[in-house]
């Protein structure tokens, strides 16, 4: 009989309902020595405590899923829930590149593309690619915006994750180095308590092709983390940062839990392999309700209200 105290838990989540199957479930307990799974959603998302270090457990986890097509976190069960969301929003709370997506209104959608990969992937200096980006898009009518809005689609998962912490008491905040035109409305209609993004100049309804400084970029995000952490009295411990590119990494790194959305391989690395030794988390394959489940939730307390 075991009688290690089970003062870990490790998640389990599927991309759909009815996807995680018992064998995977069985499999992951008996190599874990795991307490019996509690279902936090029928077929989709289970929890396996369990006792001893969270570094053997990692590698034993590993090998049971190595191809299994669903996303995992194991964690110390106490402290697990937060208390503040912080997320990215182009390719984290919206399924496009924001910026990328109005290059196409003044033909120059690869170019622009291409520094914005090289910028997320870590290759480029943010700063610099965004000035970059900007000089390109001079000229622009405002009115494209609209249009550019009007087809931008909330990812999936995006509004349960923010409106549930919001009802659950968390301070919630969107961040982006994209155009504040967009972070406004798309905060409201994720149900975000704030949002800060950065502001390009504009005469005569077009865009100039400057940016309004200072820049967000990756110092900025880390600070708004920090600040309004501190001005709520909600200690770093309990905070939760999500993103995919490199300028998330920093408040991925600083936060009590940092995920990484479909990350790029820096921002993967940033979880998998951080320099403080503790642990984050990667969705690849279910939706951003996973970052729920990994808390702890049950799919009975998700939040699914628009409004």
């Amino acid at each position: 009989m075991n009688t290690t105290p089970h003062d870990n838990v490790l998640t389990i989540v599927a991309p759909k309902q009815g996807e995680l199957e018992e064998a995977l479930i069985a499999a992951l307990r008996e190599a874990l020595n795991g307490a019996p799974p509690d279902w936090l959603s029928e077929g989709e998302a289970c929890d396996i405590s369990f006792g001893g270090p969270l570094e053997t457990a990692n590698t034993a986890i590993s090998d049971v899923l190595d191809g299994a097509g669903v996303d995992s976190f194991a964690q110390k069960v106490e402290g697990r829930r937060k208390k503040f969301l912080i997320a990215d929003m182009d390719f984290t709370i919206v399924t496009t590149e924001t910026i990328d997506e109005l290059a196409v209104f003044v033909g120059r959608g690869p170019e622009i593309a291409a520094i914005t990969r090289r910028s997320m992937q870590g290759e480029m200096d943010f700063s610099e690619a965004i000035h970059e980006r900007m000089a390109m898009l001079a000229g622009l009518e405002v009115s494209t915006f609209q249009e550019t809005l009007a087809a931008t689609d909330l990812s999936p998962g995006a509004v349960t994750l923010v409106r549930t912490m919001t009802d659950h008491g968390a301070f919630t905040v969107m961040v982006t180095g994209g155009f504040e035109n967009f972070s406004g409305p798309i905060a409201g209609r994720a149900g975000f308590n704030e949002h800060r993004a950065n502001r390009f100049e504009i005469e005569d309804g077009r865009l100039t092709g400057r940016v309004i400084e200072p820049i967000l970029g990756p110092d900025a995000k880390l600070d708004t983390l920090m600040t309004l952490a501190g001005e709520h009295g909600i200690p770093m411990s309990e905070t939760l940062a999500i993103g995919d590119g490199a300028n998330d990494v920093p408040m991925i790194r600083a936060a009590g839990l940092g995920i990484a959305y479909r990350g790029k391989p820096v921002t993967r690395d940033a979880v998998l392999n951080p320099q403080d030794g503790t642990s984050g988390a990667c969705i690849d394959h279910a939706d951003l309700t996973a970052a729920l489940f990994f808390q702890g939730f049950r799919k009975s307390e998700f939040t699914n209200r628009l409004s």
